[in-house]
C-alpha cells in the first residue's frame, strides 16, 4: 500500500474487534483494511452530496418534475424489476 500520511482514531471496542478478526482472516494489516473501508464509505457520501447539489441545482433552475409523473415512472420501474425476477 502506498505511504501517505497518518490519523489516529479511537475505536470502539466492537470495531477493533472486527478489524482484528478480519485482518487474521485476510492475511491483510488492519491500517489496510481500514483504508479500505474509510475510502468505501468516502465514496458513498460523496455521491450522495454530490446528488443534494444536483437536487438543489435542478430546483434553483427550476428543472423539476411533477411528484405524480416520477411516481408513475418509479412505479413502472419496479413493476419491470418485479416481472424479470419471475
Amino acid at each position: 500500500m502506498a505511504t501517505g500520511s497518518h490519523l489516529t482514531i479511537e475505536l470502539n471496542q466492537d470495531v477493533e474487534a472486527k478489524l482484528l478478526e478480519l485482518s487474521a482472516a485476510t492475511d491483510r494489516s488492519q491500517a489496510e483494511l481500514a483504508n479500505v473501508a474509510l475510502m468505501s464509505y468516502l465514496d458513498r457520501e460523496l455521491k450522495t452530496v454530490d446528488g443534494i447539489r444536483r437536487g438543489l441545482a435542478d430546483i434553483k433552475s427550476g428543472d423539476l418534475v411533477d411528484h405524480d409523473k416520477a411516481m408513475d415512472e418509479l412505479d413502472a420501474v419496479i413493476e419491470a424489476a418485479e416481472a424479470a425476477r419471475l
